[in-house]
């Protein structure tokens, strides 16, 4: 059996690489489980070197890999760079912080010495997507193994170069064969995987139906499982708003990596009284975006990254239509090679459509009027999903009005949903469980060990 790399920009096969074998599979779990044991007594300080060298690699190899993700999944050159140096910095923060981080904490009890004590699980199965090929990857191996957590990584069958390039990225670091390994098998293995006794634990970023997949597997075994699944981000503009910087950010958080993101602005929310200004700055700057290569600089958009994944996307606009949404802008499947589908917004949206209740993949954007901030914060929180939110004011009780009330793991005010690694990253919902980045997605993956010593 193989995986195939194709070009989204072309529809062109670029690669065909072949996939394990089931003693090819094998070998892989016994080197993992043995590395790991010896990899988890290192001081910190040895795998905080490592982490360290991984980020030197990433920047020396900046442009190759960010070209091979332009390649394998169609985002732009420009933000493929971006993708890389944010790699490099989350190895950077986990190597600096990772000894404060892992510390012993002493805590007071009726003993005469009691603590807690961070200790890793062993080996961590990452099922990954292709939308963020290094990003997603890194933001759980840099923190896995800081703490001595050996990983496996089943990336997304269409970004197999991205898998192997990350496995080659650790080796060249000094991490020991076996501290981070790739798989290429295809996801009803990667399921069956999560059942190995050897497996300790399994994070997964990807779709509901693969997080529940995941989810159960990993409950029937007792396993720790985290889940970084959808979003229908709320991106909330009320009547003071700054109206400019307000679209063009929403812009940006429309289309950031050509609308494939799960943290992607979702659901525009915009008060009444500045909905007509909004709404004319909002399609001008869509319709004047430039669809096209993602190689070339002048492009804003670029391909998205299966003809499946377009075909959805264009029967959800074409269903929302339907129902009584008004396209503004784009929705018009393009003819030719590669799979592309123009900026679109759509307004007047029926609160049943597609567009209000899915998630668009894809640079569409639904635009919805509301007479009042509670009755914005209603409909932001009327989703099965609750990754990120953003709002966009500059009264101090509406500011704490949406941050307590807004239902999402993370709130931004008056900036782009985005992920940090100094802060914890996830969702509630139907958007999954768990947390990355952070000292909280550190400890997703440690034993929090108690120690009660007595008289």
């Amino acid at each position: 059996m193989s995986m195939k790399s194709v070009s989204p920009a072309t529809g062109q096969v670029l690669q065909e690489y072949a996939t394990l074998e089931d003693a090819g599979l094998e070998a892989i779990l016994e080197r993992a489980v043995s590395t790991q044991k010896g990899f988890a007594v290192l001081p910190v300080s040895h795998r905080a070197e490592w982490l360290s060298a991984a980020a030197d690699r990433l920047y020396a190899r900046r442009e190759e890999l960010a070209r091979l993700m332009t390649a394998e999944m169609g985002k732009t050159f420009a933000s493929a760079l971006a993708e890389v140096d944010k790699c490099g910095w989350v190895c950077r923060y986990y190597a600096e912080n990772g000894a404060s981080f892992l510390a012993e904490e002493v805590v007071e009890s009726g003993a005469r010495e009691s603590r807690v004590r961070y200790e890793p699980l062993g080996v961590v199965l990452a099922i990954m997507p292709w939308n963020f090929p290094l990003w997603q990857v890194f933001r759980f191996a840099a923190p896995a193994l800081i703490a001595g957590n050996a990983g496996l990584l089943k990336h997304a069958s269409n970004v197999p170069g991205c898998s192997l390039a990350i496995e080659s990225v650790f080796a060249e670091a000094g991490f020991p064969p076996g501290a981070f390994q790739s798989l290429l098998i295809p996801a009803a293995r990667a399921e069956a995987l999560v059942t190995d006794s050897r497996i300790a634990a399994v994070t997964l970023t990807g779709s509901e139906p693969a997080g529940r997949a995941v989810a159960r597997a990993a409950g029937q075994y007792l396993k720790k499982s985290v889940l970084e699944l959808g979003g229908s981000d709320p991106f909330i503009v009320l009547a003071d708003a700054d109206i400019e910087d307000a679209v063009e950010t929403a812009v940006q958080a429309r289309i950031i990596n050509n609308g494939q993101s799960c943290i992607a602005a979702k659901r525009f929310i915009v008060s009444e009284d500045i909905a007509e200004a909004f709404e004319t700055r909002f399609i001008g700057r869509m319709d004047a975006l430039t669809t096209g290569d993602p190689m070339d600089p002048d492009t804003d958009v670029g391909p998205l990254a299966t003809e499946a994944i377009r075909a959805e996307l264009h029967e959800q606009v074409t269903a929302s239509v339907a129902a009584g949404a008004r396209l503004r802008v784009g929705g018009v499947l393009p003819t030719g090679p590669g799979y592309f589908y123009p900026p679109t917004v759509l307004t007047d949206v029926p609160l049943r459509c597609p567009a209000a209740v899915d998630e668009l993949f894809g640079p569409v954007a639904p635009v919805f009027r509301v007479g009042s901030a509670a009755e914005a914060l209603d409909l932001a929180n009327a989703t099965d999903f609750g990754l990120g939110a953003a709002v966009w004011t500059r009264d101090k009780e509406l500011v704490t009005l949406f941050v307590e009330r807004l239902q999402a793991g993370s709130v931004f005010v008056n900036g782009m949903v985005a992920s940090d690694p100094r802060l914890p990253f996830g969702g509630i919902k139907r958007s999954g469980y768990g947390r990355e980045l952070g000292v909280f997605g550190l400890r997703e993956f440690l034993n929090v060990k108690t120690v009660w010593i007595g008289d």
